[in-house]
């Protein structure tokens, strides 16, 4: 009785000391919106475009530049005279002060400034797009390796349960050679599938935990060194090809983007148009200027000399010939006009047929589940009639490991239909963005 006392204590000691905590798919998902590294380079290129629409609007602001110089001289000065007179003089030390405030807007541009204004305003929106694709992109990738996780869970508690049933093999083996009715190849055999099984929970348990880390990669090591998942895998198995494909050209967030480039294409052939036309630019300035001279051999020379005032006026450039230059950028800009739209309706017919081979891949992944859910408990009670009648010596060994081998191919399927199953369902909710609702906010 003490004995097994402190045998108890032992065992509920060890199971408080070896409790995991259980992550559920939607802590990891926040945790990866949050702290995935793929997110946040997004993000970054977004807030370069962010900070370049901020300050586009001083495109339509004037330029302002101040000026200013200090010079001093020291010079040895000779000079002869028209009247025969001979000026020399060492060392005339003089000063010169100048300094302005030069300013220049352009008044007319042949609209490019505006059609420039509008393209980095489309630019930051585009950025938006690629944030949330790349979020819709990972939540997938975290939601497949959470599963697989769960899958390689399930498919080590279908080994184990195996090997309850190859001890159970080996015991009834073992007597049934001590009583003479059974062969020492039965209970090697039996010893041979049970090692077998235990190497294989060993490799299970090696692949578990190298997932495990992989999907902690995912969310920057946030999660638990020692954690646990679910135990099972939750399917939708109501999904609609007319809901996933409805409005599918304003939610999948690729085509979004493809449009995107669309209009920034048109925005610089408008540009490029623009250089066509005059420039008008409005001039001023403010000036001051002062010399001192500390001595002046020629008597018309002053000794202090200043300027101050102002100007004003307009100048006009229009270009004429550049060597056909302006031509052949606005025939480049169209030609990539018509290329960006080439693309988009490249990916929206690639968008469509991966859009229908998922919803394919998923009605016969549901199907398979049927069939294969159905097919376990075939299988286990095919098992345990086998197991029964092997007991009482009515079955023979062969039959017997028969049945159990047909249980363990039958739970690799339906672990695997699972998996699939959820793998299908997580691509149609990629493909039209449905793994965010509502859309995150955005890093700003």
């Amino acid at each position: 009785m003490r004995f097994s006392f402190f045998g108890v204590l032992l065992i509920l000691f060890y199971n408080i000391s070896t409790a995991q905590e259980r992550i559920s798919i939607e802590q990891v998902v926040a945790l990866a919106l949050e702290r995935n590294y793929d997110i946040k380079l997004s993000q970054n290129v977004l807030l370069a475009a962010s900070t370049d629409d901020k300050y586009a609007p001083g495109a339509f602001l004037p330029t302002l530049n101040a000026n200013g110089t200090r010079v001093w001289n020291k010079n040895n000065q000779k000079q002869e005279l028209a009247n025969g007179d001979d000026v020399e003089r060492n060392g005339v030390e003089s000063n010169n002060l100048t300094g302005s405030v030069q300013l220049q807007w352009m008044l007319f541009d042949g609209t490019r400034m505006f059609a420039t204004r509008e393209r980095i305003s489309q630019i930051e929106e585009q950025g938006e797009l690629f944030v949330k694709e790349q979020m819709v992109n990972t939540v997938a990738q975290v939601i497949t390796n959470y599963h697989n996780i769960v899958r390689q869970k399930q498919q080590l508690k279908a080994i184990r349960e195996q090997m309850g049933v190859s001890e159970e093999r080996v015991k009834l083996a073992s007597r049934r050679l001590e009583v003479g009715t059974g062969g020492k190849p039965e209970l090697l055999q039996a010893k041979v599938d049970l090692n077998a099984q235990r190497t294989d929970v060993l490799v299970q348990q090696t692949l578990i935990q190298q997932l495990k880390d992989q999907l902690n990669g995912l969310v920057d090591m946030q999660l638990p060194s020692s954690y646990d998942v679910a135990d099972t895998i939750i399917i939708n198995l109501d999904l609609k090809l007319d809901d996933i494909s409805s409005d599918i050209e304003n939610r999948n967030y690729t085509l979004l983007s493809a449009k995107k480039e669309i209009d920034i294409a048109n925005l610089l052939l408008r540009e490029r148009k623009g250089e066509r036309y005059p420039f008008l630019y409005f001039n001023s300035a403010l000036n001051y200027s002062k010399r001192e001279t500390s001595f002046a051999i020629n008597n018309f020379t002053p000794l202090f000399d200043q300027n101050k005032g102002y100007n004003y006026g307009f100048s006009v450039t229009f270009p004429i010939l550049n060597g056909f230059n302006n031509r052949r950028l606005i025939q480049q800009a169209r030609i990539s006009s018509d290329r960006q739209m080439l693309l988009y309706q490249q990916q929206k017919v690639d968008i469509d047929v991966r859009l229908r081979n998922a919803f394919v891949n998923y009605i016969n992944a549901k199907e398979v589940l049927i069939i294969e859910e159905e097919n376990i408990l075939l299988a286990k009670e095919n098992l345990a009639i086998t197991l029964e009648i092997f007991k009482r010596g009515l079955t023979t060994f062969i039959e017997l490991r028969t049945a159990q081998q047909s249980l363990a191919d039958a739970y690799d399927r339906v672990i695997n239909a699972r998996y699939l199953a959820k793998v299908a369902e997580t691509e149609l909710l990629r493909l039209n963005s449905g793994l965010l609702t509502p859309a995150p906010p955005l890093l700003r």
